[in-house]
């Protein structure tokens, strides 16, 4: 079973020292991969006691970049505390959905005013 550790302890490291970082609900501690990290130590200080998932989404990280951040894993976030980066993802979804919809009512209205 994961360790539990709280957004509250990811907080106290964001030093050069202690680099903890928060992706998809996992917690990492990189303080080790500073050096090898191939986008370079300042990528992984940005988001440094932070949740890093929508920084590290956005590079596209490879299958190989996934493997070695596993074995950096120290714990997971509380339940209470997951991420909703997923939930924006479908809300955003939802959203585009909705827009779309109402343009296509929008077009079906106005046809049926033009006659």
């Amino acid at each position: 079973m994961d360790k539990i550790i709280t957004l509250e302890e990811v907080k106290k490291h964001r030093r050069k020292s202690s680099v903890w970082i928060v992706i998809h609900n996992d917690v990492y501690d990189v303080t080790s991969y500073l050096e090898e990290h191939p986008g370079g130590e300042d990528a992984l200080l940005e988001v440094a006691g932070e949740d890093g998932t929508q920084a590290f989404e956005d590079v596209g990280h490879s299958d190989d970049a996934r493997e070695i951040l596993k074995k950096f894993k120290i714990g997971s976030l509380p339940v209470e505390q997951k991420s909703t980066f997923l939930q924006t993802c479908s809300s955003l979804k939802w959203a585009v959905l909705a827009l779309a919809g109402a343009i296509v009512i929008g077009f079906v209205i106005k046809k049926a005013l033009a006659k």
